[in-house]
């Protein structure tokens, strides 16, 4: 009778020690893969920040317009990529951080766009096309990779949270991640007049 309680504890303890290694594997699958969509973010991002200067320089060379203008897009591309973290470090308030940096940048680039309605020379010239469709693909680039990592860190963030992964999840470090939120105000469609 010893014997058999003694396996019958032996084999819980197994499954035990079994479940727990694939509960701990598995989020460390995906907290990989939070990293690595991350990095596609940042990749997308970096790709916007590469275009601006060609675009800008486009736009000098045909018009001679609102210096503010140019210089807000200047700086906010500057402080966009000043603003680097590492997949590992994402905590809600560094995320926050990185946001606000990239959502100055994109509203400097709407008013650079508003600004370059008023130059129909500039609209047509190939170079400004070539470059203004560039920029909006990367735009949308960016709003798919920040999707799928909203999407990998949703499946991220279940399997810290629920039980019994997130007892695990507490004792190695393992916990929640920020997601990508709309800008404040972003529920109201903007007013387009002709």
């Amino acid at each position: 009778m010893k014997k058999i309680a003694l396996g019958v504890i032996a084999i819980l303890a197994l499954i035990f020690v079994v479940g727990g290694c694939n509960g701990y594997n598995k989020m460390v699958t995906l907290d990989q893969d939070v990293k690595q969509q991350w990095g596609q973010v940042q990749n997308v991002y970096q790709r916007r920040s590469d275009l601006i200067p060609n675009l800008v320089n486009t736009v000098k060379g045909y018009a001679n317009f609102e210096k503010e203008t140019l210089t807000q897009v200047i700086e906010a591309r500057s402080k966009a990529t000043a603003v680097n973290i590492d997949a590992s470090k994402l905590t809600p308030e560094t995320f926050q951080k990185f946001q606000q940096a990239q959502d100055g940048l994109s509203s400097a680039l709407s008013r650079l766009m508003v600004v370059v309605e008023k130059y129909p020379d500039l609209k047509a010239n190939q170079n400004f096309l070539e470059l203004q469709a560039q920029l909006e693909g990367t735009e949308n680039r960016i709003a798919v990779e920040r999707n799928k990592f909203n999407e990998v860190t949703g499946n991220y963030n279940k399997k810290v949270k629920t039980f019994p992964n997130n007892l695990l999840a507490g004792m190695f470090g393992f916990s929640e991640k920020p997601y990508f939120q709309a800008q404040p105000g972003s529920e109201k469609a903007p007013t387009v007049q002709f």
